[in-house]
């Protein structure tokens, strides 16, 4: 069994170096570095230990140390309506394994945990977009295709 954790800013470098290599593996080369490893690093390291997050992430350890994968998601709170009363909808991106270690549900682990956060905190609507080849995965969570090209999870 996997078992994803709660990011902290410790990770903040581990989580950049995710992310790199998902964008590289979107766009076919690395990613030009004109400054955004550091500003999201700082971002992180600030945002990852917030009492009350509005963005958090969960990770699954690399045998050997560093990062395998991880999932990120942000909560925003806008006005309730049919179906989210609360308002607060959930949103996931920067799922990414490192290419050593996928097809282990590295990636599933984490969105589980991150959706599970979600729940537990009754936020009801949980939004993403997705690559073709991610879309199973998030399928086989309960996302759906809405008119738009995001996908939607709803809970009650």
């Amino acid at each position: 069994m996997i078992t994803a954790r709660r990011a902290t800013p410790a990770d903040a470098d581990e989580l950049v170096r995710l992310r790199a290599v998902l964008l590289a593996s979107m766009a076919g080369h690395e990613p030009p570095d004109d400054g955004w490893r550091e500003t999201a690093g700082k971002r992180l390291r600030a945002r990852l230990g917030e009492p009350e997050p509005r963005l958090l992430a969960f990770v699954v350890d690399a045998p050997g140390g560093g990062l395998a994968a991880c999932a990120t998601g942000t909560v925003e709170e806008r006005l309730g309506g049919p179906g989210n009363p609360e308002g607060m909808v959930g949103y996931v991106f920067n799922v990414a394994t490192h290419p050593e270690h996928r097809r282990r549900g590295y990636s599933r682990a984490c969105v589980t945990a991150l959706v599970e956060w979600y729940r537990e905190h009754d936020v009801r609507t949980v939004d993403l977009r997705s690559s073709a080849e991610g879309e199973p995965l998030y399928a086989s969570l309960g996302f759906v295709r809405t008119s738009d090209p995001a996908m939607r999870l709803r809970f009650g």
